[in-house]
């Protein structure tokens, strides 16, 4: 799954908070049933353009990886939200929401690595393809 959330007006104070966004990217992979493996990489940015900064960072997990963009004068973030492993798409979009105040948001859903799929019935006839594949590769060495 891969939860993509653009939020728009939001609170300035929280979207200009290193510790805010620190804080949700070291807790939330726990509470959404992941496996922090990294601690939270956070940094705030000014750009060319001044009304362009914001707070950026991000934490790798185990079943891959959480993002966060702030624009603070803008009132906007942006969170991705990436996982091999199911979650709440619903309760995440909610919890994004109540962390920054925001007023709106555009989320999508992307289903990824579709080629494996999680269902052991489904997977098993595309593993079986593989291993004859391989034994053919390995036969005409």
């Amino acid at each position: 799954m891969h939860v993509t959330i653009d939020g728009f007006g939001g609170d300035r104070a929280k979207l200009a908070s290193e510790e805010l966004v620190r804080d949700l990217l070291d807790r939330y992979p726990s509470e959404i049933g992941m496996t922090k493996i990294s601690e939270p990489n956070v940094r705030t940015y000014v750009g060319d353009k001044p009304e362009d900064w914001g707070v950026s960072g991000f934490v790798l997990i185990a079943e891959s990886h959480i993002t966060i963009h702030t624009f603070v004068q803008h009132e906007q973030v942006w969170v991705d939200i990436f996982s091999c492993k199911e979650f709440d798409a619903t309760k995440a979009i909610i919890d994004i929401k109540r962390a920054f105040g925001l007023r709106d948001v555009t989320t999508r859903l992307l289903e990824r690595g579709l080629e494996y799929p999680h269902d052991v019935a489904a997977a098993a006839p595309l593993a079986e393809r593989e291993r004859q594949e391989a034994a053919v590769a390995v036969g005409s060495r």
